[in-house]
């Protein structure tokens, strides 16, 4: 992927285009500072003894020279480097343009605060560059969407272009890796691979249910780009999440020829990656593995952060390892099939993602629901993955902010044991955050009629708030003493305090009586 940044001087890119390529792990360019360094001077000399028109035919020609070298950048260009035919139709081919701007007053203190003195505003800049700026308004507009830069610091601007690119690069456990939410990402997918040094012999992991519908499609993609693959199907559902299952999982690497320097893929919900994930830890002390999600609420949760395991009797998630995947690519176009119930599944925790940190997505799907189109749709759940991005890199362990993600789970999992998997890990989530949230209340810790007010929204949006009448309230509470995130005894609970805000590590000794089940 190549990112090019444009738009007037001032508007940022040359402190943007150096964050976003840090924050992505790519190359930074700036084409004028390249250009610089090529003819030995200043731009500002160039113009002034060989012209406008000589300068533009030398970055041109270094457009077309950085392309070549740079497959994955990003690219800061000059404020009129794409007033060219064939520099726009040159940049559109091998990437993405965004296009940057500011209000005049913005502009001219960002441009007077600066020691490099731009040539076309060199004298008079207010009058100069208030006439650039009408002169190439259209031509700015033809583009595409200008993203304003004037109320935002340089990290909020970068947070909000990697929401609008669908790119994500983690760090800080094991090995980083790139997080991609791209419409039609499978079809590319083999090329994709071989583009990061993946090759075969390849597991394609995926249960009864997914295999009819997109594993020919990413088959096919995988074949193209000479990487041989095998299936390995696995029956669907969460009861299925054993160690049983894991050990037909290593049959299935043994068959596929699966090697060290090799990979296995998982294309799947949750249940498929955290298990795909597991059995990729611990076979031959570790392989690489893709995470290819066609849940939302794999897309927005389970496939992020590098958690992976299979369940225990006695509870959920018991047995487990922390193994990052090398990708994880995410296509929303495949929701498109997705059952009414599933996709309500993961709106749980798209909008625990709201309650959490990013208010804006509370408010989308509070006032809105779930987007129908498709550009909306991935937005969305760009938004979402960029929350669980920053927090998984602030606390990849979970010692610390991290136990925020576990808002609605204690409860939750609790619920979903003793239901015997009858209730989707979704359903449980939103009951277990309108249980927690209650619980906060009682303590004193969130606001009063947080909890109603949760529980209003996630009613609308077809989820349940209540514990069923026929599960066992003391084997609920049985089932969250057994909870993963306990420590010494004592359950840690996330709990929130309002909209936008959740406290960790909150300990309540007498939790088991203020409970409300």
């Amino acid at each position: 992927m190549i990112v090019f940044l444009y738009g007037p001087s001032g508007s940022g890119k040359t402190t943007i285009g150096n964050l976003l390529a840090k924050k992505m792990a790519l190359p930074w360019i700036d084409l004028d500072a390249d250009i610089q360094e090529q003819i030995g001077s200043t731009i500002e000399s160039f113009f002034a003894s060989q012209g406008e028109s000589a300068f533009r035919e030398l970055e041109s020609q270094r457009l077309a020279a950085l392309i070549e070298k740079h497959p994955k950048a990003v690219i800061s260009l000059g404020g009129g480097a794409l007033l060219r035919e064939q520099n726009w139709a040159l940049v559109k081919k091998h990437g993405k343009v965004i296009v940057l701007n500011a209000e005049l007053e913005t502009l001219l203190a960002r441009l007077t605060a600066d020691s490099y003195v731009r040539p076309l505003i060199k004298e008079d800049p207010r009058e100069r560059l208030s006439a650039l700026l009408e002169r190439r308004k259209t031509h700015y507009a033809s583009i595409g969407e200008t993203f304003l830069t004037d109320d935002l610091s340089p990290e909020q601007v970068v947070r909000e272009l990697q929401i609008k690119l669908g790119y994500f690069h983690i760090t800080g456990m094991g090995n980083p890796y790139d997080v991609v939410v791209q419409p039609g990402i499978l079809d590319e997918l083999g090329q994709i691979l071989i583009s990061r040094n993946l090759h075969g012999p390849c597991a394609l992991v995926c249960d009864a249910i997914v295999e009819p519908l997109y594993s020919d499609q990413v088959l096919k993609s995988l074949v193209a780009a000479g990487i041989e693959t095998t299936k390995v199907i696995l029956p669907a559902g969460e009861e299925h999440k054993t160690i049983q299952t894991i050990i037909s999982l290593w049959d299935g690497f043994v068959q596929a020829g699966v090697e060290r320097n090799s990979f296995v893929l998982a294309l799947g919900g949750g249940v498929i990656g955290d298990m795909t994930g597991f059995a990729a830890a611990t076979f031959l002390r570790g392989v690489p593995w893709v995470n290819v999600p066609t849940s939302l609420l794999a897309m927005v949760d389970s496939s992020l952060g590098g958690k992976t395991g299979a369940d225990l009797p006695q509870g959920k998630n018991l047995i487990g390892a922390f193994h990052s995947p090398v990708l994880v690519a995410s296509d929303p176009q495949v929701l498109s099939t997705l059952p009414a119930s599933e996709l309500r599944n993961g709106l749980a925790e798209t909008i625990k993602h709201g309650i959490l940190i990013e208010p804006i997505i509370y408010q989308q799907l509070s006032k809105k629901g779930w987007p129908k189109d498709i550009g909306s749709i991935t937005s969305l759940i760009s938004r979402s993955v960029a929350v669980k991005a920053d927090v998984v890199e602030a606390d990849p362990y979970e010692k610390g902010i991290r136990q925020a993600l576990n808002l609605g789970h204690t409860a939750g999992h609790g619920i979903e044991t003793t239901s015997g998997y009858r209730l989707s890990h979704g359903e449980c989530v939103a009951i277990g955050m309108v249980v927690e949230a209650r619980l906060a209340e009682k303590i004193g810790l969130a606001q009063p009629g947080l909890a109603d007010q949760i529980a209003n929204t996630l009613t609308w949006l077809g989820l349940p708030t209540q514990v069923p009448d026929d599960l066992d309230r003391e084997a609920i509470k049985r089932a969250m003493s057994l909870d993963k995130k306990r420590d010494r005894k004592s359950i840690h609970f996330a709990l929130p305090e309002r909209i936008g805000k959740v406290r960790t590590g909150v300990v309540i000794d007498n939790w088991q009586e203020l409970i409300e089940l």
